[in-house]
């Protein structure tokens, strides 16, 4: 028999027994690479629960395995296929988590009967991590059982077996049957052939039998038929509301004193258990008619657990019951009993959870007529209908700590949380941790697991809301992905928490004058810019903001407002002042409240009548806030025919002579008062209303009588004029190997250092960065390489000399010319030269297999005068510049001083590559 499963995990193993659709094979396979043996490990247990023997395989074996099973006898192994196992007596069952279990009936093939009384069982396990990859385990097991009834029923999970005990052949028979056989069988003795009753009658020989998967054999006692369940020879019926499935077959056995026939029955239950939310019942019929004539008495009822039975206090402990009635054996499980285990499943992407429990009844009866015995043991897996567990939000937010927390769960350890969705978008647990989010799993007593989140409120996935002005409503929307192994159903659980805190704090306004202006402090509260100011009741728009030179930062914004500015209102107006209020107004406009206000009066200083030396006089009239109406352009003089020389929406300024416009003259002391009024006045006037209230400023003048008044004009001319000062920058200059002679591709900083073989060309380009103008130019005036990246280090070869290639070295500098292109916008900020690839030697030893090249370059402004270096690169003189002389490698020439047109630079190390 082979089993076949797949555990990608310990929480991952297959629920429901996988057979393998492999034919029988005997004898080893002929690959066996990296075949391990070992003979019942830690893990593995077999014992013998009455005539079963049972394998039990810890899930630490199984997991991540592909396993077979063999069945041993003698020198054979025999790989057992499902219909093997069903026509042979064996059977496994293996929970989730790959826990495993496998029944061998005593009274099955392969096992080594010794006269019904002591049996060997021998099988051999193969685990397949991976095709490569074989563990095998030898187990064998001996057991003893001596306890036959005459007759023995075994319902287990795919199959039915029944043993009966075989008497000696009935001699009167004898000619009668051997007649029928035919000669050509063969047969001296054994079985024959069987009748299966349907009930119709349907005869076949033992050959075909076992090819229609039945299986028919005698022990040294007992004649044992087994038969699989749902093949054509088996049928169902109802006895006492429990559906069963049964098989009756009269088998022919012959023998040298003559043939027996035994008629046979089994009958197993397929059905007859209620559920309710806590309890599992299992009714099977107290008298399973097919199997039972006449009157009949129970001896023995035993009830157990994985084919193992339990005592009574053991019963109670758990809870579980077995009792009689008129008409079933009933046994009862409490849902979740720990000999069970819960499995997840998600239909229609809801969670929802089964129960698997596997009950044994065995029960002896014994016939009052014949006083034959007949025990009845069934194996009879039970697993619950879909029972919805939703899971249970917990919320442990302490929002003054502003952290969301909350707990998920409870579930089955076969559950993994996959991902997490938020306002923002879907994150694994991994990813939750990078942005500061806490998840973690939670393991229970009783295989159960739950999970746990916490979000601080900060969070950008946190929602904000502010149902009143004070407080402060935080809102997590998730939505948790979990998937269920090993199937990997998905399935969800929404959640919404919701916390508030009275957390903010409230803009605030204060304000100042000056003799001209308002000067207005918003400090922003802990929410930001949230609001909109309103200045004089209008919005602050972009224009106002510009004029009143807003100027906002993190915690302040401040104004600037002209009392003049049509956003001021006026309160009162004097000769030589008025009173102005500027209302300001912080509003949120979401939910329509005020945060904030300010009404600021001030007095400022101004002129409103100007009195002339030659007989005139100005007035401005001013719109106050007591007169809302007003339009002043309808204000006239005394005399209404005097109307304003100007007016906008607030002023209206007058220009008169003090001897028109109805102005009286009043003489007293040495002084004469000129006087007039500027009114509203309603009388023929269609756009005023008499309820409107009244306008009225009275305009003076004083003159001395006999003065003389006289006028000056001041000059002072300006002393200074604007000015620009001489400003010092920083130029960058950048060195470069390129990769050939395009000037395309530069070494990176992480390629270096550079290799490359002895007197292979290297590339250097200088640039002049961060610079836009055309009129400067880079000169290299001098370059050199060293052994060390120290510039100023010994040894050192020059490689160019006052802006030229060295005359002196066998292997000459060459300068490159630069052109326009995509990348270089202006070539005079660009040199470029090549020498080829050498080392230092000393007495034809190298130093050292690496060099640096350093270089001086020089600014120069190509509009002046050019003197020296700034003469350009490699210029063509009248006469040569000296070389130098000596050994190479020691350089014996004074660099030039830094100055703030030159700069050094550096490049390497490139290193020699040995082609050996």
């Amino acid at each position: 028999m082979m089993w076949l499963y797949s555990n990608c995990k310990m929480s991952t193993s297959v629920h429901l027994l996988i057979w393998s659709l492999l034919a029988v094979m005997i004898g080893l396979s002929q690959a066996k690479p990296n075949t391990k043996s070992h003979t019942e490990p830690s893990g593995l247990k077999a014992d013998c629960v009455g005539n079963l023997m049972r394998l039990s395989l810890d899930k630490a074996l199984a997991v991540g395995n592909q396993l077979e099973v063999q069945a041993i006898n003698g020198t054979r192994h025999i790989v057992l296929t499902p219909a093997l196992a069903a026509q042979c007596g064996y059977s496994m069952e293996s929970d989730p988590w790959g826990n495993t279990r496998i029944y061998t009936s005593l009274m099955g093939c392969y096992v080594d009967n010794k006269k019904d009384a002591s049996f060997d069982i021998a099988l051999k396990l193969r685990m397949y991590s991976r095709p490569a990859d074989v563990v095998s385990h030898n187990v064998m097991k001996t057991c003893s059982y001596t306890r036959w009834a005459t007759r023995e029923i075994l319902c287990d999970r795919n199959y039915m077996e029944v043993s009966n005990y075989m008497p000696a052949p009935v001699p009167d028979t004898k000619d009668e049957y051997m007649n029928a056989v035919p000669n050509e069988s063969g047969a001296e003795q054994g079985i024959w052939k069987l009748t299966f009753y349907t009930p119709k009658a349907v005869v076949m020989m033992k050959d075909e039998a076992e090819e229609a998967g039945y299986k028919a054999m005698t022990t040294a006692t007992r004649l044992v038929m087994r038969s699989p369940y749902d093949t054509a020879e088996t049928y169902s019926e109802d006895v006492a509301g429990v559906p069963m499935e049964l098989f009756k077959v009269s088998v022919y056995h012959k023998k040298p004193e003559g043939l027996t026939v035994m008629n046979m029955v089994a009958a197993c239950p397929t059905g007859g258990v209620l559920f309710t939310d806590d309890m599992i019942s299992w009714h099977v019929p107290r008298r399973v008619t097919p199997l039972l004539d006449g009157s009949v008495k129970i001896l023995e009822m035993q009830m157990g657990i994985n084919g193992q039975r339990l005592d009574r206090r053991q019963m109670a402990a758990r809870g579980y019951t077995l009792s009689a009635t008129d008409f079933h054996l009933i046994i009862e499980i409490p849902v979740g009993s720990p000999d069970g285990y819960n499995k997840s499943h998600a239909p229609d992407y809801q969670y929802h959870i089964t129960y698997t429990v596997e009950p044994m009844l065995e029960v002896l009866w014994r016939c009052e007529r014949s006083h034959e015995d007949t025990r009845y043991k069934i194996l009879f897996p039970i697993t619950t209908p879909l029972m919805p567990r939703p899971p249970q939000a917990v919320d442990f937010t302490n929002a003054e700590e502003r952290l969301f927390s909350i707990h998920v769960g409870t579930f089955v350890e076969d559950v993994e949380l996959k991902n997490i969705t938020f306002s923002t978008g879907t994150y694994t647990s991994e990813e939750c941790g990078i942005k500061g989010f806490v998840v973690q799993e939670h393991r229970h007593p009783g295989g159960t697991k739950s999970f746990s989140l916490k979000v601080p409120f900060a969070a950008t996935e946190v929602l904000k809301h502010n149902p009143e002005p004070l407080v402060t409503t935080y809102t997590l929307a998730l939505v948790f992905g979990f998937l269920i192994y090993p199937e990997a159903s998905p399935f969800a659980h929404p959640v919404e928490l919701v916390a508030s805190l009275q957390d903010v704090v409230l803009p605030t306004l204060q304000g100042t004058c000056d003799h001209h202006q308002f000067y207005v402090e918003v400090t922003l509260g802990n929410q930001g810019k949230n609001f909109q100011t309103l200045v004089g009741y209008q919005p602050l728009t972009p224009e106002v903001a510009q004029a009143f030179r807003l100027h906002e930062n993190e915690t302040h914004l401040t104004l600037v407002v002209p009392f003049t500015a049509k956003e001021t209102t006026f309160e009162l107006i004097t000769s030589d002042s008025v009173r102005a209020r500027l209302d300001m107004l912080l509003w949120e406009p979401n939910n329509n409240w005020m945060l904030a206000d300010l009404y600021l009066t001030c007095n400022f200083p101004l002129q409103t009548t100007v009195c002339y030396p030659n007989g005139t006089m100005t007035a401005l009239a001013v719109k106050v806030e007591s007169v809302p109406n007003l339009i002043p352009s309808w204000l006239t003089l005394k005399d209404k025919s005097c109307k304003p020389t100007y007016s906008d929406d607030r002023f209206a300024y007058f220009a008169f002579a003090v001897a028109t416009c109805g102005t009286t003259r009043t003489f007293f002391e040495n002084y004469m008062l000129y006087q007039n009024e500027i009114g509203l006045y309603y009388k023929g006037n269609s756009y005023t209303s008499p309820n409107d209230p009244e306008y009225r400023q009275t305009v003076s003048c004083y003159y001395m009588v006999n003065d003389t008044q006289t006028v000056t004009f001041g000059y002072k001319s300006r002393s200074t004029y604007p000015s620009a000062e001489i400003g010092q920058g920083q130029l960058d200059v950048q060195i470069r190997l390129a990769h050939d002679s395009s000037y395309y591709h530069f070494y990176q900083p992480e390629d270096y250092p550079v290799m490359k073989y002895l007197r292979e060309p290297l590339y250097f380009e200088v640039e002049l960065t961060h610079s836009n103008d055309p009129s400067l130019e880079l000169i290299l005036e001098s370059c050199w390489a060293t052994a060390n990246e120290d510039g100023n280090s010994l040894p050192s070869w020059d490689v160019i000399v006052n802006t030229c290639e060295n005359k002196d070295d066998s292997y000459v500098t060459l300068f490159h010319p630069v052109t326009a292109d995509s990348r270089v916008q202006i070539p005079s900020h660009f040199k470029r030269f090549s020498l080829k690839m050498f080392t230092f030697t000393k007495d034809d030893k190298v130093l050292k297999d690496e060099i640096y090249i350093h270089c001086n370059a020089m600014i120069c402004d190509t509009n002046g005068d050019s003197q020296g270096i700034c003469r350009g690169q490699c210029p063509r003189r009248s006469s040569g510049i000296s070389g130098f002389h000596g050994i190479k490698g020691v350089k014996r020439t004074k660099r030039s001083p830094d100055s703030t047109q030159q700069r050094k630079i550096s490049s390497g190390p490139i290193s020699l590559f040995n082609s050996e």
